[in-house]
């Protein structure tokens, strides 16, 4: 496959309306492939606007965006799985179904996204759990997990279709500082594997202990730190 240095994720002239509210104005930024970038700002500023519009979740009137190639302006509703094959999408709320297993949770995200190898279903399943380090957990319900469980087999699950980017909602909004952490550090050890990891958080702790690039939503525009240290170079 020839390499390229197209952005991950590249927004143009983005404007994001809910029930003719205007909640972001004409935001336009890349995400390159590999990056590490926060999303930051007040409750309901729009950060979980911007993340849904990204993954083809909340449709949008004005501006452009492409995420993984895909031009969302254009893409059609049936060719949205194909787009979701490529990111991966982390909740704060976990959103497993607690009528079935870890693994059948797993299996289900696969299913749907085209998987039809039983063989390589298994296998792919058994490396994701390893990566997060719940090996052993295949057969257990959500319920029998603690939070921080729950969240890796989230990212497990967002992990399973290699994915170019992660947006990440919160993920460590429901977790304790210590919890929180160690999640933080798996996302740390999957951006270094070269997967860009779009974060939201609120979360100033982390966000000062591994400094990132920082996209703020302000007064419904977006702010780059990279701009900052752009200009004052």
């Amino acid at each position: 496959m020839a390499f390229s240095s197209e952005p991950v994720v590249s927004v143009k002239d983005l404007s994001i309306y809910q029930e003719d509210k205007l909640v972001l104005d004409n935001i336009t930024f890349d995400i390159n492939k590999g990056e590490f970038v926060y999303l930051i700002g007040r409750t309901g500023s729009g950060k979980s606007s911007l993340l849904k519009s990204l993954y083809a979740d909340l449709p949008f009137e004005k501006g452009k965006i492409y995420v993984a190639g895909y031009d969302l302006s254009k893409t059609k509703r049936s060719k949205i799985p194909y787009l979701r094959r490529k990111i991966g999408i982390i909740f704060q709320d976990f959103q497993l179904l607690h009528d079935r297993n870890i693994s059948d949770n797993l299996l289900f995200v696969m299913k749907a996204t085209g998987w039809k190898d039983n063989a390589a279903m298994k296998a792919r399943l058994s490396e994701v759990l390893m990566r997060v380090g719940l090996g052993a957990a295949s057969f257990k319900l959500p319920h029998q997990l603690s939070g921080g469980e729950q969240q890796r087999i989230v990212i497990a699950r967002a992990l399973i279709n290699e994915p170019l980017i992660l947006f990440a909602d919160e993920p460590t909004g429901n977790l304790d500082p210590e919890v929180a952490e160690e999640i933080f550090n798996l996302f740390k050890e999957i951006n270094n594997s070269g997967t860009a990891v779009l974060m939201a958080t609120h979360n100033y702790e982390l966000i000062n202990k591994f400094p990132n690039r920082i996209l703020k939503i302000k007064d419904r525009v977006l702010l780059d730190s990279k701009d900052d240290l752009e200009s004052k170079s």
